[in-house]
C-alpha cells in the first residue's frame, strides 16, 4: 500500500521523466563556441607555416611550434577537468615522393578514458599540417586556415566541451601531421590504435569543414558532406565471393556511420543536414580516415558542402581581382560551429552506448527471416530496409525473451531476398549505436575471414 501511495504521489506531483538521449546531446553541445574556434584557427595561422617539412624545433614558426601549442592546449583542458585527459604523442619516420629525406611525423592526442568500456574507442581527427601550390614548398606563408585549421579547431573544441563530462566509452582527440605529404599522420595514429588493441568503433575525420561558398559563387551553409566507403576495403578480396552471394555492397560499417550521422543531424535540429556521399573521399582525392579504413577500423570524412578551390592548396595572392589562398577571412565560423556540434554530439552518443553486435542472417528459401548474434548488451533494436533504399526504414525492439546468451529474432513473412537487415545496441539510458548490417564485412571491427568458405546458395 505504501508503494502505491508513493507512486500515486509522484504522479500527482507530475514528476518529469528523465530527458531523452537527444535532449542530453543538445545540452552537451550547447557550449560549442564559434568565438573559441576563431581564436584556435588564428593561432594556427600565426605559426606562418605548418608544412610537414618545416622546422620542428623553432619555438614560434613551423610544424613543431604548432604541435607544441596543440599539446599545451589539450593539457590545459586536462588540467581544467582534474587530469581527465591523458595527453601524448606518437610518431614514426617516413620517406616518400613528398618527403625526400627521413622525417619524423608526429601526432598529438588526448585520451579521455571511458568509465565502463575503456577499450571501446571513438576518435576525432583533423590534420595540423598545411601547404600551398607547390607541395614541396615548406618556407612560404602557408596559413592552412580551413585546410585544416578548421578540423584541428573542431578537435580541440570537442576536447574542451566533452572533457567536462564522463562517458562509458573512450574518446580520443587527435591532431595529425603529414596529411598533405601522403596521409602519414593517419597511418601513424591508426597503427598506434592497433598496437594498443583498441576496439575502434568510429573515426570521425574532419578536413576542410569551415567555409560555405565555392569559387563559382555557389553557397551552402546548411549541409555538410560525409564521405563513406560502401564495400569495406580491408579484407575486400576475401569478402568479394561472400558479398556476391549474400550482399554487402552498400553496408560497410563506415556507410552505417554515415547513416547514423544523417539521422542524428535531423534529430538535433542544429540547422545542418548531412549529405551522404557514397564514396571513400572526393573524386581522386584522399584523407587521413583512409588509413583507419585500411586497418579495418570504421571511418568517415566530414567536408564542407561546397569547396572553394581558389582557397585551398594555393599561394596567398591576388590575380585579376581574384583572391587565392587559405586565409581566415574566407571562413564561415557559425557554419564551422554547426559542423563541430554534429561531431561532438556523435562522439558523445557513440561513447554512451556499447558497439553494435555482429549479427548473422538466414532465411533462404523461406518466408521468414532469422537474425542471430551473441548477447551481452543492455538492449538491441533490429532494423531492415529495402535493398534499394538509402537509409534504414523499419525497426523494432528486441525483447528479453529473444535474448539469452544468444539473441534469436525471427521476422515472420519478411523475405530475406528483398531486404537488408541489421542490429543496433541500445543503452539503459536510451542511447543507440549505429546499425551493424547482417552482411559479410558488416561488423564494426577488422574483418577476419571465417574458417569455412561461403558457397553460393542455389
Amino acid at each position: 500500500m505504501r508503494k502505491l501511495i508513493a507512486l500515486s504521489s509522484l504522479a500527482v506531483m507530475g514528476a518529469a521523466p528523465p530527458p531523452s538521449s537527444d535532449a542530453r546531446l543538445r545540452a552537451i553541445i550547447a557550449p560549442v563556441s564559434a568565438a573559441q574556434m576563431i581564436k584556435t584557427v588564428e593561432t594556427l595561422v600565426s605559426f606562418g607555416t605548418r608544412h610537414t617539412l618545416s622546422s620542428q624545433t623553432d619555438p614560434k614558426r613551423g610544424i613543431g611550434a604548432a604541435l607544441n601549442w596543440a599539446e599545451a592546449e589539450l593539457n590545459r583542458y586536462s588540467a581544467e577537468c582534474g587530469g581527465c585527459l591523458t595527453v601524448g604523442r606518437t610518431s614514426d619516420l617516413f620517406v616518400g615522393d613528398r618527403i625526400p629525406t627521413p622525417t619524423r611525423v608526429t601526432d598529438v592526442f588526448a585520451i579521455q578514458r571511458g568509465t565502463e568500456r575503456p577499450n571501446d574507442v571513438v576518435i576525432i581527427t583533423g590534420h595540423i599540417d598545411s601547404r600551398v601550390t607547390d607541395i614541396m614548398n615548406s618556407n612560404a606563408f602557408e596559413p592552412g586556415a580551413n585546410d585544416d585549421g578548421s578540423g584541428v579547431a573542431t578537435v580541440t573544441e570537442a576536447a574542451r566541451v566533452l572533457s567536462k563530462h564522463k562517458f562509458p566509452g573512450t574518446i580520443v582527440y587527435a591532431a595529425l601531421m603529414g596529411e598533405e605529404q601522403g596521409l602519414f599522420g593517419g597511418k601513424v595514429l591508426a597503427a598506434y590504435a592497433k598496437a594498443q588493441g583498441w576496439n575502434v568503433v568510429a573515426n570521425l575525420n574532419n578536413d576542410i569543414i569551415g567555409n560555405s561558398c565555392g569559387s563559382d559563387g555557389v553557397c551552402d551553409s546548411t549541409h555538410v558532406r560525409v564521405f563513406s566507403e560502401g564495400p569495406r576495403w580491408q579484407g575486400h578480396e576475401a569478402l568479394a565471393g561472400p558479398q556476391r552471394s549474400l550482399g554487402g555492397e552498400n553496408d560497410a560499417p563506415g556507410r552505417n556511420i554515415s547513416r547514423y550521422l544523417d539521422s542524428l543531424a535531423d534529430r538535433l535540429r542544429i540547422g545542418l543536414d548531412v549529405r551522404q556521399v557514397w564514396r571513400n573521399d572526393r573524386f581522386g582525392r584522399g584523407g587521413d580516415h583512409t588509413e583507419f579504413l585500411n586497418l579495418g577500423f570504421p571511418a568517415v570524412r566530414f567536408t564542407v558542402a561546397v569547396e572553394n578551390y581558389n582557397w585551398q592548396h594555393q599561394d596567398v595572392r591576388v590575380e585579376k581581382g581574384i583572391h587565392y589562398g587559405d586565409t581566415v577571412d574566407h571562413m564561415n565560423f557559425p557554419y564551422l560551429a554547426k559542423v563541430a556540434k554534429l561531431n561532438i554530439a556523435a562522439l558523445a552518443g557513440l561513447a554512451s552506448v556499447p558497439p553494435p553486435p555482429d549479427p548473422k542472417v538466414n532465411g533462404a528459401v523461406s518466408t521468414d527471416t532469422r537474425l542471430v548474434w551473441t548477447a551481452g548488451q543492455p538492449g538491441y533494436r533490429v532494423w531492415w530496409r529495402r535493398t534499394d533504399a538509402n537509409n534504414w526504414q523499419v525497426s523494432r525492439n528486441v525483447t528479453s525473451r529473444e535474448c539469452a546468451a544468444v539473441c534469436i529474432v525471427v521476422l515472420p513473412h519478411i523475405r530475406v531476398d528483398d531486404w537488408v537487415f541489421g542490429v543496433s545496441s541500445v543503452s539503459k539510458d536510451g542511447f543507440e549505436s549505429p546499425v551493424a548490417s547482417a552482411v559479410p564485412g558488416g561488423e564494426f571491427k577488422p574483418y577476419v575471414p571465417p574458417p569455412d568458405k561461403v558457397s553460393p546458395l542455389r
